[in-house]
């Protein structure tokens, strides 16, 4: 296998290079009738697409998706869909220094290893740019699960944190400013920080915490395809994550059982939700919350030394168009993500169910 494949029943197998003809994707298990909202899904993609703000990547791409199958009448068919979204704003030549040199922390050096060969440009495969055709499969799973609502922001920028839990906030404001902050003060804070990181020719990391509201109690699978793992495995595929915690997570460690435990209602609810809508690897009818931590941006616009293809050191400055911190735009990306693997876990609930 070459792991370009997520999914079981509903899975997407994406295609394409940062600085090729196009990006794509082939979606399957798809149920048929689903009413497509093609409005919907482009806003989707526009959500994670470069050049939208002054603190993304300059690159300029409309991100426009075509659906080449498996779509009639505007409804799903059952059958495979495919669509491209093509690249129209390639410079590969902003990458011509690093044909024979290694960029720090990137996949190049991997890459070259693994197969002997690399496509430089922009990383090609191992480029983030790959998530576009994540978000159209994403947005695919929304629509078929209409009455579950998925909900990512930025929690954190470097230094800066939201110092709330996520019931204290209103997501609605998430899409009011350009880092994807609910908490208007905190946004301006992050978005000023990240200008004077690019300023700097530098990066920075953050946090993009999501949550899923209105799952049904009994999705997920014992023993290794319990829920939280689908999920981890499905947000650690995204370039730059660097970390994966759900409910309590890390922060669960310091407490006591008799503290930590989520006491019952009498209808089944818990009074509290430490277990993040997760428990025995199934979910419980809860909120389910986690976070997802994305190192800062490998290409920085200072002078790093490095080695070429020879063993040699040389050195290297960064070139092009990149984000100064990836948090912003990667928000719909972990909404998509998530949002596939709870379509996926769902067609499995339902077909143990007949």
């Amino acid at each position: 296998m070459a792991g370009n494949t997520f999914g079981n029943l509903f899975s997407i197998t994406t295609f394409g290079e940062s600085h090729g003809e196009a990006l794509g994707g082939v979606i399957d298990g798809c149920p048929a009738g689903i009413e497509v909202d093609f409005d919907f899904i482009q806003s989707e993609l526009s959500r994670r697409k470069p050049g939208q703000s002054a603190i993304v990547t300059q690159r300029k791409e409309p991100d426009e998706v075509q659906f080449l199958s498996g779509i009639f009448e505007g409804k799903t068919t059952g059958t495979s869909i495919g669509f491209i979204i093509p690249n129209t704003n390639q410079k590969s030549h902003d990458y011509s220094h690093i044909k024979d040199a290694f960029r720090p922390s990137h996949a190049d050096y991997v890459y070259s290893q693994k197969y002997g060969f690399r496509d430089y440009r922009g990383g090609g495969r191992s480029s983030a740019r790959e998530t576009a055709s994540r978000v159209v499969g994403g947005a695919l799973a929304k629509l078929m699960l209409p009455e579950i609502k998925f909900h990512a922001f930025v929690s954190s920028v470097g230094p800066i944190a939201l110092n709330k839990s996520y019931q204290e906030l209103d997501f609605s404001e998430i899409e009011k400013n350009p880092v994807r902050c609910p908490d208007p003060e905190k946004a301006k804070e992050m978005e000023d920080y990240i200008k004077q990181i690019r300023k700097e020719g530098d990066t920075v990391g953050g946090v993009v915490t999501c949550v899923i509201q209105n799952v049904p109690i009994g999705l997920g699978e014992p023993v290794f395809d319990k829920l939280h793992a689908e999920l981890g495995k499905a947000m650690l595929s995204i370039n730059a994550v660097k970390g994966f915690e759900y409910g309590s997570g890390f922060e669960g460690c310091k407490m006591k059982g008799s503290a930590h435990n989520d006491l019952y209602n009498q209808d089944g609810t818990t009074k509290t939700n430490l277990s993040g809508g997760i428990q025995g690897g199934i979910s419980n009818g809860m909120d389910i919350y986690f976070n997802v931590a994305f190192k800062p941006v490998a290409t920085i616009m200072q002078t790093q030394e490095t080695i070429d293809k020879d063993g040699n050191f040389v050195e290297m400055v960064g070139k092009g168009r990149h984000d100064p911190c990836v948090v912003p735009r990667a928000v719909p990306i972990v909404e998509a993500m998530a949002a596939l693997v709870i379509a996926d876990n769902y067609l499995i609930y339902r077909s143990n169910k007949s």
